[in-house]
């Protein structure tokens, strides 16, 4: 490259590689240049609103220095000038966090002229400027950073700026997308729980999730919730899927699973009766209105609706368990239903208390499943056509179904021979 251009390394990956982290993927900025010298240079145009090349044969992302500008409400509404006389120290202005407005040039030297080293040395979140109040996306990015670097703390005068946008209107721009987008990867973190207790500080959790804020001061009965609050449950029970590092439609569903208690009337508390339909119903709306994922919405609705009888499945019988199982489907998507068993038993382990307390009922209803499944349909169906040709349909399933019940009754005995 020309002498007068100049590339350095910024954000995440200078930010994680004082921190001590890995760096998984390098963001470049480049300094001086213009999108006809990038082509000249043999790099490859993927960006649409502002410009930024694929590096000929790393494919590594290089972006021209830029500068933004306001014009409407929302993440998206900004205009971009890219040009040859924008330096670096005004590229590095208009990020979010000043953790995340380090460079580093070639030769290894930093550049840091808003006190990132300082902010992550002392942890904290701070922004950059008064700009960072131009996009609402940033106070989801904040969140998402505390779930990540949950021993951080965000400066105060950043939190009372984000509440401003709050106040203001801004968060209410957000589209379902991009809000998904961040709440997915914050989810994903080490402590999930730390990015709604951000969102829940500055207002925007009862803008973007109203229904989980809902269940914050909603009391629960004190001898099987110790911790009292629903939402201080939640919050334990998501942290305890992250900390089983499960997948993030695991994490979704331990998420919405008691929605429905922010809707029980105050003058029936401590007690929930029914929540558990309430909570599917809203778990339903939820996804629905985020666009989450199909898939994702199928086990967290599911789990909403049925983890009051996962947790009561010691006590079920035979035929209540073959319900329970042709309800979510367990015949035809055995891998959903397991996943609902882990989400239930995070919700159990997500108490004071029970941290570290077993959990038979995930075994002894894979158990049933197995022995349902163990029965062959297919020769029971072929034995019921051979006697009763006119009433097929009918006594085929009810063969089976007596079938499968013998064939768990038979195996739970096997398995608790004392009771």
């Amino acid at each position: 490259m020309s002498s007068a251009v100049k590339t350095y390394i910024v954000g995440g990956a200078v930010r994680d590689a004082l921190l001590g982290l890995p760096v998984q993927d390098r963001d470049y900025v480049v300094v001086g240049a213009t999108p006809e010298f990038m082509h000249a240079q043999g790099y490859l145009p993927v960006g649409k609103d502002f410009p930024v090349f694929l590096h000929p044969e790393s494919k590594e992302e290089y972006a021209l220095a830029r500068t933004e500008r306001k014009t409407a409400p929302g993440y998206a509404g900004f205009a971009f000038h890219a040009a040859a006389d924008v330096t670096l120290e005004q590229d590095l202005q208009r990020r979010d966090l000043t953790i995340n407005a380090i460079a580093e040039d070639s030769d290894g030297s930093l550049i840091d002229p808003y006190g990132g080293r300082a902010d992550l040395e002392r942890k904290i979140f701070r922004h950059v400027s008064p700009a960072f109040a131009e996009d609402p996306v940033r106070i989801l990015r904040v969140a998402r950073f505390a779930a990540r670097f949950a021993e951080f703390t965000i400066a105060p005068e950043t939190l009372a700026l984000m509440q401003s946008m709050v106040a203001s209107g801004e968060v209410d721009a957000l589209v379902p997308e991009r809000v998904w987008q961040e709440l997915s990867r914050g989810l994903m973190e080490a402590t999930p729980s730390r990015m709604f207790d951000v969102l829940r500080a500055c207002g925007a959790l009862a803008r973007i999730l109203p229904e989980l804020q809902a269940l914050h001061g909603v009391p629960q009965p004190a001898q099987y919730h110790p911790e009292i609050d629903t939402l201080v449950h939640v919050m334990m029970v998501i942290d305890t899927a992250a900390q089983r590092e499960t997948s993030l439609a695991i994490r979704i569903a331990a998420l919405m699973h008691d929605l429905g208690k922010g809707s029980t009337p105050p003058e029936d508390w401590p007690r929930h009766i029914a929540h558990e339909a309430r909570s599917a119903a809203l778990a339903e709306a939820v996804c629905r209105r985020l666009k989450i994922p199909n898939e994702v919405r199928d086990l967290a609705v599911m789990t909403a609706r049925e983890h009051g009888n996962v947790g009561r499945a010691l006590e079920l019988r035979a035929n209540t368990m073959l319900k329970l199982f042709e309800r979510c489907d367990a015949f035809r998507k055995p891998e959903r239903f397991l996943a609902m068993l882990q989400a239930c038993e995070c919700d159990h382990l997500g108490r004071t208390g029970y941290e570290h307390q077993p959990f038979p009922q995930a075994q002894h209803l894979q158990t049933g499943l197995l022995a349902a499944q163990s029965v062959n349909a297919g020769a029971i169906a072929a034995q019921v056509m051979a006697k009763s040709p006119d009433k097929a349909a009918e006594s085929i399933a009810a063969a089976i179904h007596a079938a499968r019940i013998t064939a768990i009754e038979a195996a739970i005995k096997k398995a608790n021979p004392s009771d």
